[in-house]
Order: structure tokens, then sequence, then C-alpha cells
């Protein structure tokens, strides 16, 4: 289970034009494991009246799709083993192939999302997935699909459908201690990562035999050191830098300047180029906050001042805990038992942690898409 939703939360399902609702309707991890297809997660902002960075969360979607089509198709379609998909590459722009997602999910919104609304609680958000996957008997009943034509576009899109999934969800309050977030380093980064998959979810299941007890999030990373990403978030420390390098950076509203700088691994080492993680590196170029891609090293924990997590539903979340295996190879181990930890402490959010949360929220306002453009 995603920890964001619980089991028994209000739900709904958008399927080839059938909704489900309540218990007729999976909880949000049964449904991603049920469909292969690229996805998109974000949720309501301001009591249910916004959608928060709808567009980039539309943009990411159809460019998964498209990456997923043209490498990885089985990643779209069931298909069978011993008989692997043939698929040619589609010469679609970007820009059609966004319109036409756009199109795709605004319909399913406009049949799900005024019910959902009037069955929100008060004090609640809605947490919104919506998957692209592809019908591979329609497939299977088509010719010369990506044959190079001027409708190859048209063609891909009648063999692919829009399910839209809707759940109740309750935002942290940023800031206060028992929001934190506890990690630990568990696992190898995933393959494909440029793209969001259904798959994932399946593949990522064999990691939590290894989740110690109170641990949030598990962290990725391919030699035990140079950490990559969460399984469900982007990974930020703010280390202290070489003083040499930092003259003349300063942040708006301070005096002081910056003895460190933002670190996160870069989408070509093999992590999600997640919403919010693009978010977090425009913030830190507009305040003039140092930040750069490189993947946070352990070796030089204790350098790390501050840390946290982002997704689009906890957006940026403080880290209070991290916990890395002694040694690596530990994690042959079948449990969390048979394993040695040591802990990384951190007290609460940082000066740093707080100005980037504080503008992304401010930006959440701006970007955000209003609820009564979809219905």
């Amino acid at each position: 289970m995603l920890p964001e939703q619980k089991m028994d939360s209000m739900r709904f399902l958008y399927s080839k034009g059938v909704l489900s609702c309540s218990s007729d309707a999976p909880p949000i991890t049964t449904f991603l494991e049920s469909l292969p297809g690229s996805y998109t997660t974000t949720r309501t902002h301001e009591n249910g009246t916004t959608l928060l960075f709808w567009e980039r969360h539309l943009k990411r979607l159809s460019n998964s799709t498209r990456i997923l089509l043209n490498s990885n198709p089985e990643l779209i379609f069931k298909t069978n083993k011993k008989s692997p998909l043939l698929f040619s590459p589609f010469p679609v722009t970007a820009l059609k192939w966004e319109s036409r997602i756009r199109s795709l999910v605004s319909n399913s919104l406009s049949q799900v999302l005024p019910i959902a609304l009037k069955e929100r609680s008060k004090g609640e958000e809605l947490a919104v997935t919506a998957l692209v996957s592809g019908d591979i008997e329609k497939l299977k009943a088509m010719k010369n699909v990506g044959g190079g034509g001027d409708d190859d576009d048209k063609g891909v899109f009648q063999v692919l459908d829009l399910h839209l999934h809707i759940g109740s969800y309750i935002p942290p309050v940023f800031g206060i201690e028992e929001s934190g977030a506890h990690l630990a380093l568990v696992g190898h980064g995933r393959d494909l990562a440029d793209a969001k998959y259904s798959d994932w979810v399946r593949l990522r299941k064999p990691l939590e035999k290894l989740r110690p007890p109170s641990v949030t999030e598990l962290l990725l990373s391919n030699d035990g050191d140079r950490i990559l990403e969460g399984c469900i978030t982007n990974f930020f420390v703010i280390c202290q830098r070489d003083m040499s390098e930092a003259e003349g950076k300063y942040l708006d509203g301070y005096n002081n300047v910056y003895s460190v700088e933002v670190q996160t691994a870069p989408v070509s080492d093999g992590v999600l180029p997640g919403v919010i993680r693009e978010l977090v590196i425009e913030v830190c170029h507009s305040k003039g906050i140092p930040v750069c891609e490189v993947a946070p090293s352990w070796e030089k924990h204790r350098l790390w001042e501050e840390a946290f997590v982002t997704n689009s539903l906890r957006v940026l979340q403080h880290v209070e805990t991290i916990k890395v295996p002694q040694p690596w190879e530990s994690l042959k181990s079948k449990c969390f038992e048979g394993i040695s930890w040591i802990e990384k402490k951190f007290e609460g959010p940082g000066i740093i942690t707080k100005v980037i949360q504080k503008e992304i929220m401010e930006r959440a306002s701006t970007e955000s898409h209003p609820l009564n453009e979809s219905i």
C-alpha cells in the first residue's frame, strides 16, 4: 500500500466508460499492479478547488507514454513473454502527444471528478492518478501500426485507454516533528527511470522485507554510497560546501554567504524526473541557492545539515532519520533483522528546507489548475 492513502478511504475508478465507487474500486496499489502503463499522480489543493501543478503532470504523462511506446512497449501492453510485441517507433511530435493525452484525461475527469468532490469530507483533498494503458486486442486487430504514415498518431491513440483513479488524501502538516520522513537505504536503482510506469509498483515489492520498523520510505543506490532516490520520492540533502566556491552567492533577504549546497542525483544517473524535483531546482536557481545535481554520498553524511524528500502528494517532507546498512552487502539478507544499521539524525526542517518549501507552495497557488475548468 502506498503510505499516502488508506485502504478504507473513499475511492473512485473510471475505466473504459465504467465508474466504480468505494468498495468496488480497488486501492491505488492494487489498481497500479493490475494494469501496465504510464501514469502520473497529483492531488487537489486549497480545499479541493485546484489540481497541483496539473500542466506539468500532463506533460510528464505524455513524455512517459512516448518513452515507453518507443523503447519498452511491453510496459504499456500486457504481452506474452514468449511472443514479444513488435512495435515501430511513432513519429509523433511532443505537442500532438500532449494534446491527445490532455483530451483523454479531460474526458475522464469530467465523468468522475464532480462525484468525488461531492463525496469529499471536510479537511480532505483528493489524490488523482491517471494511467495510460494499451489494449493488446485492439493492437492485434490493427494493421500497419507505427508504419510511418500521416495518421500514425491517430492509430496509436485508438489502442490506448485512460484509467482514472481518485481517492481521499489528508496532506501532512509541514514542519512538525511527527510529519518528518524516516528513510532506509535498501535497494538498487530502477531501470528506465526517465518514465513513470505502473510495473515499478510490483518490481519494488521485494524491498519491503528489508524495511525496518517506523521507516516511511526506502532509498535506492547502486553502490551503497551514492544515493539516487526513494521508491516513491526524490531525495535531497543540504551539504556543507567549499566556501572558496561560494563567494558571491546570497539568499534573497539574508546577508550570509551560503556555506552549503542542495544536492540531488541527476536524471542521467537513473532517477525519475519528478515534477516537484524539477520545481526544487527551479526554486534554488531563482533564490540563488547553490544546487548541484550529484548523487549525495553517504561517505560525506557528516557534512549533511538537512535532508528532504519530494513527491506530488507530500510535495516536500523534511527528513528526520536515515538508516544505511553496514556493510552494503548485508542487504542480501532475507529480512531487516539480519542487517546492522548506521543512523543519521536531523533536527527538524532547516532554514534552506523551509525556504524551498515556502516558495513551492506559493508557486502551487499560481500554477494550480482550477477544478471548475475540468468539469
